[in-house]
């Protein structure tokens, strides 16, 4: 198979690889789609290593595509079977081994492209802002870089939860098409950086920037509210103001996936499965395409997720 792989100087590259081989609770899976992420150009740069057990050296977070073979445990999944999964890396590559008790079913009307961009956001949005942070309805929610992959999603899990949505987006000219993902929400104001604070107080922020002052949001949170710490891609230190913490006695929620235990990945997958696919098979959530790319395309493709101005996903199709 081929596959793209991290060499040397965090250099990316294609090569041939053999094929991967399932275990007993393992399907492989022709990869028909796979997801770019923040956290490929970070594994690159050594900052975000894959965990044990996962290929070290081939990206890629999420896939989509067809069952070509099952382990002799894997129950409830046959060769032909269309899905989807959130994975801990090796994703950007011809064919794929994943655990049965990861696999999303892909539904029927969605194409691969969404598909394959669905897991790593949604999973993130879902994960965050429901089962950590417990938004719901009435609460008033700030989410920063929200014309991103991991943002699209999180505007509309927040809405879904019935929360107020503030959308704070650099790019005036990408405002309607984050407005377009919520077409009949009342509660959904895009703005730029600079004029999310008049929209305060908060009850959650959502940072999916990273910058050196975003622990200084503490001061636009309502008493009892929530800072989430999911994106670092504009750095990865930031000096906390603890009297403004402790005054508003909020709480500072840093996430993550990758490194969870394989129990706590299946026990996620489960809730994506039952909670968050629906939504995507009615279409009351979807996944934005920015671009697709090919394999033999990887230097453009992960030229295009480093570029700023992006409305949703990059997606490869090998």
């Amino acid at each position: 198979m081929r596959a793209v792989v991290i060499g040397e100087g965090g250099q990316f590259g294609l090569q041939q690889r053999d094929d991967p081989v399932p275990g007993p609770r393992d399907v492989l899976v022709d990869v028909r789609a796979a997801g770019l992420n923040a956290a490929d150009l970070q594994q690159a740069r050594g900052n975000y290593p894959a965990p044990a057990g996962w290929p070290a050296d081939i990206p890629g977070l999420e896939i989509a595509g067809e069952v070509l073979q099952a382990g002799t445990a894997a129950d409830g999944v046959v060769p032909g079977d269309r899905v989807m999964a959130l994975i801990g890396g090796g994703g950007h590559a011809e064919r794929v081994v994943v655990p049965a008790d990861l696999l999303i079913p892909v539904p029927t009307q969605l194409s691969w492209a969404e598909a394959g961009g669905f897991p790593e956001i949604f999973s993130t949005a879902w994960d965050a802002l429901v089962s950590q942070a417990q938004v719901g309805v009435g609460d008033r929610i700030l989410i920063t870089g929200a014309a991103g992959g991991v943002g699209t999603a999180m505007v509309q899990i927040a809405s879904a939860t019935g929360a107020d949505v503030v959308a704070s987006v650099h790019r005036r000219e990408l405002h309607e098409k984050v407005k377009s993902l919520v077409p009949e929400q009342r509660y959904l104001t895009v703005v730029t950086p600079d004029e999310a604070p008049d929209h305060g107080p908060f009850d959650v922020i959502v940072e999916l920037v990273g910058r050196d002052d975003c622990l200084q949001q503490v001061s636009r949170l309502r008493t009892g509210g929530r800072l989430l710490l999911v994106g670092v891609h504009a750095g990865t230190t930031a000096p906390l103001p603890i009297s403004g913490l402790l005054l508003a006695r909020a709480k500072v929620i840093g996430t993550t996936i990758r490194g969870r235990s394989p129990t706590e990945k299946a026990v996620l997958a489960h809730k994506i499965r039952t909670k968050v696919a629906p939504l995507l098979a009615e279409r009351r959530i979807r996944v934005p395409i920015e671009a697709t790319y090919r394999l033999e395309e990887y230097a453009d493709a992960y030229g295009r997720l480093a570029a700023p101005g992006k409305f949703g996903k990059i997606v490869f199709t090998p």
